[in-house]
Protein backbone atom coordinates (compact mmCIF):
# COMPACT_ATOMS: atom_id res chain seq x y z
CA UNK A 1 0.00 0.00 0.00
CA UNK A 2 1.35 3.57 -1.06
CA UNK A 3 -0.25 6.50 0.74
CA UNK A 4 -0.99 9.21 -1.84
CA UNK A 5 -2.08 12.05 0.84
CA UNK A 6 -4.00 12.70 3.99
CA UNK A 7 -7.18 14.38 4.57
CA UNK A 8 -5.71 16.96 7.21
CA UNK A 9 -4.70 20.65 6.19
CA UNK A 10 -1.32 22.00 8.50
CA UNK A 11 -2.18 25.21 9.92
CA UNK A 12 1.50 25.96 10.01
CA UNK A 13 4.76 25.87 7.93
CA UNK A 14 6.27 22.43 8.64
CA UNK A 15 9.59 24.23 8.22
CA UNK A 16 11.24 21.27 9.64
CA UNK A 17 9.92 18.12 7.72
CA UNK A 18 11.30 20.19 4.84
CA UNK A 19 14.77 20.87 6.06
CA UNK A 20 14.78 16.88 6.72
CA UNK A 21 13.90 16.00 3.51
CA UNK A 22 16.53 18.69 2.14
CA UNK A 23 19.12 17.19 4.71
CA UNK A 24 18.17 13.71 3.40
CA UNK A 25 18.18 14.46 -0.39
CA UNK A 26 21.71 16.04 0.18
CA UNK A 27 23.42 13.65 2.07
CA UNK A 28 22.25 10.67 -0.96
CA UNK A 29 22.91 12.78 -3.54
CA UNK A 30 26.74 12.88 -1.51
CA UNK A 31 25.99 9.36 -1.84
CA UNK A 32 25.73 9.16 -5.54
CA UNK A 33 29.10 11.11 -6.35
CA UNK A 34 31.10 8.47 -4.31
CA UNK A 35 32.83 5.44 -5.89
CA UNK A 36 31.76 1.89 -4.50
CA UNK A 37 34.47 1.19 -2.73
CA UNK A 38 34.25 4.81 -0.77
CA UNK A 39 30.28 4.19 -0.16
CA UNK A 40 30.62 0.94 1.42
CA UNK A 41 33.23 2.30 3.60
CA UNK A 42 31.04 5.31 4.32
CA UNK A 43 27.98 3.12 4.94
CA UNK A 44 30.09 1.22 7.54
CA UNK A 45 31.31 4.09 9.29
CA UNK A 46 27.59 6.43 9.58
CA UNK A 47 25.67 3.58 9.74
CA UNK A 48 24.80 1.59 13.07
CA UNK A 49 26.73 -1.69 12.87
CA UNK A 50 25.83 -3.62 16.24
CA UNK A 51 28.94 -5.28 16.25
CA UNK A 52 30.87 -2.14 16.05
CA UNK A 53 28.99 -0.26 19.24
CA UNK A 54 31.67 -0.11 21.69
CA UNK A 55 31.58 2.50 25.52
CA UNK A 56 35.64 2.74 24.51
CA UNK A 57 34.71 4.44 21.49
CA UNK A 58 32.16 7.12 21.60
CA UNK A 59 32.33 8.48 17.98
CA UNK A 60 30.91 4.84 16.97
CA UNK A 61 27.63 6.03 18.54
CA UNK A 62 27.33 9.18 16.54
CA UNK A 63 25.47 6.55 13.77
CA UNK A 64 22.64 6.41 15.90
CA UNK A 65 21.82 9.82 14.58
CA UNK A 66 24.12 9.87 11.54
CA UNK A 67 22.51 6.55 9.99
CA UNK A 68 19.22 8.35 9.81
CA UNK A 69 19.89 10.45 6.69
CA UNK A 70 22.09 7.93 4.75
CA UNK A 71 19.99 5.21 2.26
CA UNK A 72 20.46 2.56 0.00
CA UNK A 73 18.97 3.85 -3.00
CA UNK A 74 16.60 5.64 -5.10
CA UNK A 75 13.74 3.45 -3.79
CA UNK A 76 14.81 3.44 -0.41
CA UNK A 77 14.90 7.20 -0.44
CA UNK A 78 12.05 8.34 -2.44
CA UNK A 79 9.91 6.28 -0.13
CA UNK A 80 11.18 7.22 3.07
CA UNK A 81 10.63 11.26 1.97
CA UNK A 82 7.46 10.90 0.41
CA UNK A 83 5.85 9.16 3.59
CA UNK A 84 7.79 12.02 5.66
CA UNK A 85 6.45 14.17 3.46
CA UNK A 86 2.74 13.09 3.78
CA UNK A 87 2.39 12.69 7.66
CA UNK A 88 5.24 14.89 9.06
CA UNK A 89 3.02 18.33 8.88
CA UNK A 90 0.59 17.55 10.53
CA UNK A 91 2.94 16.18 13.91
CA UNK A 92 4.86 19.19 13.25
CA UNK A 93 2.14 21.11 13.66
CA UNK A 94 0.69 19.11 16.82
CA UNK A 95 4.06 19.14 18.55
CA UNK A 96 5.83 22.55 17.15
CA UNK A 97 9.00 23.23 14.80
CA UNK A 98 11.52 22.56 18.06
CA UNK A 99 10.18 19.49 19.91
CA UNK A 100 9.31 18.02 16.47
CA UNK A 101 12.68 17.85 15.59
CA UNK A 102 14.25 16.66 18.98
CA UNK A 103 11.12 14.12 18.83
CA UNK A 104 12.28 12.75 15.17
CA UNK A 105 15.74 12.40 16.15
CA UNK A 106 14.80 10.69 19.64
CA UNK A 107 12.66 8.59 17.99
CA UNK A 108 14.99 7.47 15.00
CA UNK A 109 17.56 6.82 17.88
CA UNK A 110 15.25 5.10 20.02
CA UNK A 111 14.10 2.54 16.29
CA UNK A 112 18.39 2.69 16.49
CA UNK A 113 18.80 1.13 19.57
CA UNK A 114 15.83 -1.71 19.66
CA UNK A 115 17.90 -2.89 15.95
CA UNK A 116 20.77 -3.52 17.73
CA UNK A 117 19.43 -4.87 20.70
CA UNK A 118 17.75 -7.28 18.67
CA UNK A 119 20.94 -8.19 16.60
CA UNK A 120 23.94 -7.08 18.94
CA UNK A 121 26.24 -9.09 17.25
CA UNK A 122 25.12 -7.79 13.51
CA UNK A 123 27.73 -6.21 11.00
CA UNK A 124 24.96 -5.07 8.62
CA UNK A 125 25.09 -1.17 8.73
CA UNK A 126 21.45 -0.22 9.31
CA UNK A 127 20.64 2.75 7.28
CA UNK A 128 17.70 5.24 6.60
CA UNK A 129 15.22 7.61 8.22
CA UNK A 130 12.37 5.05 8.35
CA UNK A 131 13.02 4.76 12.20
CA UNK A 132 11.99 7.91 12.74
CA UNK A 133 9.71 8.64 10.40
CA UNK A 134 7.68 5.52 11.80
CA UNK A 135 7.76 7.24 14.99
CA UNK A 136 6.14 10.32 13.48
CA UNK A 137 3.65 7.62 11.60
CA UNK A 138 2.87 6.08 15.23
CA UNK A 139 2.40 9.73 16.51
CA UNK A 140 0.16 10.94 13.62
CA UNK A 141 -1.64 7.41 14.85
CA UNK A 142 -2.06 8.63 17.86
CA UNK A 143 -3.34 12.38 17.19
CA UNK A 144 -5.21 12.03 13.95
CA UNK A 145 -7.13 8.58 14.04
CA UNK A 146 -10.30 10.46 12.28
CA UNK A 147 -7.50 11.40 9.58
CA UNK A 148 -8.16 9.42 6.15
CA UNK A 149 -5.30 8.29 4.06
CA UNK A 150 -5.89 8.24 0.20
CA UNK A 151 -4.25 4.77 -0.42
CA UNK A 152 -2.73 3.06 -3.71
CA UNK A 153 -3.24 -0.59 -3.60
CA UNK A 154 -1.88 -2.24 -6.72
CA UNK A 155 -4.12 -5.43 -8.22
CA UNK A 156 -2.19 -7.13 -10.23
CA UNK A 157 -1.09 -4.24 -12.28
CA UNK A 158 -4.32 -2.45 -12.18
CA UNK A 159 -4.04 0.65 -9.18
CA UNK A 160 -6.72 1.25 -6.71
CA UNK A 161 -7.18 4.49 -5.13
CA UNK A 162 -8.98 4.39 -2.18
CA UNK A 163 -9.31 6.15 1.40
CA UNK A 164 -8.71 4.46 4.57
CA UNK A 165 -8.72 5.64 8.19
CA UNK A 166 -5.41 6.63 9.29
CA UNK A 167 -6.02 4.54 12.28
CA UNK A 168 -6.34 1.06 9.36
CA UNK A 169 -3.56 2.42 7.34
CA UNK A 170 -1.03 2.97 10.00
CA UNK A 171 -2.40 -0.25 12.30
CA UNK A 172 -1.79 -2.64 9.27
CA UNK A 173 1.03 -0.95 8.54
CA UNK A 174 2.60 -1.94 12.35
CA UNK A 175 1.08 -5.18 12.63
CA UNK A 176 2.94 -6.39 9.13
CA UNK A 177 6.01 -4.85 10.72
CA UNK A 178 5.41 -6.62 13.79
CA UNK A 179 4.48 -9.91 12.35
CA UNK A 180 7.61 -9.78 9.69
CA UNK A 181 9.84 -8.52 12.39
CA UNK A 182 9.17 -11.86 14.82
CA UNK A 183 9.04 -14.15 11.86
CA UNK A 184 12.52 -12.63 10.83
CA UNK A 185 13.61 -14.00 14.13
CA UNK A 186 11.94 -17.17 14.45
CA UNK A 187 13.03 -18.10 10.66
CA UNK A 188 16.59 -17.41 11.63
CA UNK A 189 17.00 -15.02 8.98
CA UNK A 190 18.06 -12.37 11.44
CA UNK A 191 16.54 -9.08 12.24
CA UNK A 192 16.55 -7.62 9.14
CA UNK A 193 15.55 -10.06 6.75
CA UNK A 194 15.59 -8.83 3.14
CA UNK A 195 17.70 -6.27 3.91
CA UNK A 196 15.08 -4.24 6.16
CA UNK A 197 15.42 -3.35 9.79
CA UNK A 198 11.96 -4.53 11.00
CA UNK A 199 12.75 -3.49 14.10
CA UNK A 200 13.65 -0.37 13.82
CA UNK A 201 10.23 0.44 12.13
CA UNK A 202 8.81 -1.25 15.29
CA UNK A 203 10.80 0.70 17.93
CA UNK A 204 10.39 4.07 16.14
CA UNK A 205 6.23 3.17 15.58
CA UNK A 206 6.02 2.13 19.23
CA UNK A 207 8.13 5.28 20.55
CA UNK A 208 5.95 7.97 18.96
CA UNK A 209 2.52 6.20 19.86
CA UNK A 210 4.29 6.02 23.76
CA UNK A 211 5.97 9.53 23.95
CA UNK A 212 4.37 11.05 21.59
CA UNK A 213 2.10 12.49 24.27
CA UNK A 214 4.84 13.78 26.49
CA UNK A 215 5.86 15.90 23.85
CA UNK A 216 3.06 17.97 23.47
CA UNK A 217 2.85 19.27 27.55
CA UNK A 218 2.69 23.13 27.65
CA UNK A 219 1.15 22.87 24.03
CA UNK A 220 -2.27 24.56 23.65
CA UNK A 221 -4.93 21.86 22.55
CA UNK A 222 -5.58 22.01 19.02
CA UNK A 223 -7.59 19.06 17.94
CA UNK A 224 -11.35 20.98 18.47
CA UNK A 225 -9.72 23.09 15.27
CA UNK A 226 -9.10 20.61 13.30
CA UNK A 227 -9.62 21.07 9.48
CA UNK A 228 -10.15 17.99 7.54
CA UNK A 229 -10.84 17.43 3.78
CA UNK A 230 -13.90 15.58 2.58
Amino acid sequence: MLPIKDTIRSRSFPVITYLLIAANAVVFFLELLLPFERLNQFLYVFGIVPANLSLSNPFSWISLISHQFLHGGWVHFLSNVWVLFIFGDNVEDRLGSGRFFVFYLLGGISAGVLQVVMAPQSQVPSIGASGAIAAVMGAYFLFYPRARVVTLIPIFVIPWFTELPAVIFLGFWFISQFFTGVLSLTSGEGSSAGGIAWWAHIGGFIFGLVLGKIFTIGRREIDSRLSYDG
